[in-house]
């Protein structure tokens, strides 16, 4: 209690206020006993006042800060609810009188409030295992207990709403020696036995106030005998016929005594027989390389329209049991080509080239396109040629000839339908080994080129491409007066990419391209280049080097080979 006397004319510890006299009596003020209330509460406040003038003025406050209700001043009575705390907390309530004639006096009294704690709320998460019924699991396979969900309804937090974790075994093997048992998870080994197991475990979760809760779970445990193998036979693909599937499965068992599995894939029945009378390879027809391996490969059957083929794999343990998944392969019929594949049916690891089919890296050019195809006899072709490509060499007069004529004039390739040039060796003005310098009146991307091609040699007054062009016409070679420089696109179209050590174009058909040496072995295509650009003038042009495989711009002075072409879809 907080005792203030008025002494008139004031000083000292004197109250009074205008030190007339008046009212000069002791003002003696009392808050109310200290007290403790719970949260949510409304707690009334009222002070005692004696002495004065009689006629009082009060004001209360708080610290911390509380939301005080205190409508009349003229009255001591006030009250406030009491907050929510996760703890006790202490507020100290304030109250200060005054009165007409100046005095003043105050006073404080203390109010915990003290929380309502709700008891938290234990709960267990448990993993289901794939084809077994609730909380039933096979011998020897961790399970993680997740008791993370576990809540405190009344937290500040959702953060911070349990303080502890404590889980226990009450029934069964123990399983759970050496685990730790403060975590919010507990993981174990299911036991291996030969008869099945029942296991129990509690999770004790306590709140912040101190208030606790369990939750129980029981499992069942498979046998050994029981415990069957887990099998995931890949995933599923979409390829054309002829092209690779890859079968790429994973097995494995928890059961040691249940080793060595074994391994069995299949492919279902259901491809038409006329789409197998009209494979042109029937030891493809249910081809897979090997259907034992664990990882291993089949060719995609001959199909006539988009057909879902299912491919499972059995694994079959050293207890009889057998656990089968399976994959589906959507085949659908190999399109109509308009364009030649690369010819590159080598696979890459990742140091290596290789012949074998590597599962591990899948979706490669070797594993797909019409080379593939081809390899495994699902393509018939109008002419020959290596790989996917199909060729028909052309007599003088643009007949077909027999692909095993010693002399041709021309090829025409059957998938693109262009029609190429074929290179001398006889120092004609066909010859292989001359160049050009790239020139065109016409699309020339604002520079025409190199008319009078110096750096380069044949037999005619310009050795240029316009010019090479012009005598072949004259000629008209084949029967045709259409000739032309390919395009970049017609031109790489040749290009066989899976010849390693020689040219890359099918000598069979395209005789004198070159040879194999430190130097490009460039030949232009119609193509102005963006790049080497001078005052809006194109001073390159594109070309490809039939050595390496690369295309790159050359300066159009450049001497380079040249194959012509004509026609095409």
């Amino acid at each position: 209690m907080l005792m203030l006397f008025a002494c008139g004319g004031g000083g000292g510890d004197s109250s009074s206020g205008d030190g007339s006299g008046s009212g000069n009596s002791t003002l003696v003020v009392s808050a109310g006993p200290n007290a403790t209330v719970t949260e949510g509460v409304t707690y009334t406040l009222s002070a005692e006042v004696s002495g004065g003038d009689g006629t009082y003025t009060y004001n209360w406050s708080a610290s911390p800060s509380l939301t005080i209700t205190h409508e009349d001043t003229s009255s001591p009575a006030a009250s406030f609810v009491a907050p929510a705390v996760s703890n006790a907390t202490q507020y100290t309530l304030t109250v200060s009188v005054n009165d007409q004639s100046g005095n003043t006096a105050s006073d404080a009294t203390v109010i915990t409030v003290a929380p309502v704690n709700i008891a938290p709320e234990a709960s267990i998460d448990v993993p289901q295992w794939d084809g077994l019924s609730a909380n039933t699991f096979p011998g020897g396979v961790e399970i993680v207990f997740d008791g993370s969900g576990s809540t405190d309804p009344d937290a500040a937090s959702s953060e911070s709403s349990i303080s502890d974790y404590s889980w226990s075994q009450t029934s069964g093997t123990n399983v759970i020696s050496g685990v730790d048992t403060n975590l919010s998870t507990l993981t174990i080994v299911t036991p291996v036995a030969n008869d099945s197991q029942t296991l129990s475990f509690t999770l004790m979760v306590t709140d912040l106030e101190g208030a606790t809760d369990t939750d129980t779970v029981t499992i069942t445990v498979q046998s050994q005998q029981d415990t069957v193998p887990v099998v995931n036979a890949g995933y599923s693909q979409g390829v054309f016929s002829g092209e690779v599937v890859i079968l790429d499965g994973e097995a494995s068992t928890s059961i040691s005594d249940a080793e060595p599995l074994v391994y069995s894939w299949e492919r279902s029945n259901n491809i038409s027989t006329a789409a197998q009378s009209a494979q042109q390879n029937p030891v493809y027809s249910n081809a897979i390389d090997d259907d034992t391996a664990l990882s291993t490969f089949a060719i995609a059957p001959m199909v006539s329209a988009a057909t879902v083929v299912t491919y499972t794999l059995t694994v079959t343990d050293a207890n009889g049991n057998s656990v089968e998944d399976t994959i589906n392969v959507q085949i659908r019929p190999m399109p109509t080509p308009l364009i030649n594949d690369t010819g590159f049916l080598q696979q890459a690891t990742n140091d290596a080239l290789t012949q074998a089919q590597q599962n591990d890296f899948p979706g490669q050019d070797g594993q797909r396109g019409a080379d593939i195809i081809e390899q495994n006899g699902f393509i018939e072709k109008a002419g020959r040629g290596k790989a996917g490509f199909d060729f028909t060499r052309l007599n003088a007069n643009g007949d077909e000839q027999d692909g095993s004529a010693d002399s041709w004039s021309c090829v025409r390739d059957n998938v693109t339908g262009l029609v190429w040039e074929v290179k001398a060796d006889d120092g004609s003005f066909q010859d292989g080994g001359f160049t050009y310098s790239w020139y065109s009146e016409e699309v020339n991307g604002g520079f025409e080129g190199d008319e009078t091609g110096a750096n380069a040699t044949c037999l005619l007054t310009n050795c240029n491409t316009s010019a090479y062009v012009a005598a072949v016409n004259a000629q008209g070679l084949c029967g045709f007066y259409d000739w032309r420089l390919p395009t970049h696109h017609e031109l790489f179209s040749l290009m066989h990419l899976g010849i390693a050590d020689d040219v890359a174009i099918d000598e069979d058909y395209f005789p004198n391209t070159g040879s194999v040496s430190t130097e490009p072995l460039w030949y232009w295509t119609s193509v102005p280049s963006a790049d080497g650009v001078n005052s809006d003038n194109a001073q390159n042009a594109w070309a490809l080097d039939f050595d390496s495989g690369v295309d790159n711009f050359l300066n159009k002075s450049t001497a380079a080979r040249v194959r012509l072409v004509r026609a095409g879809r």
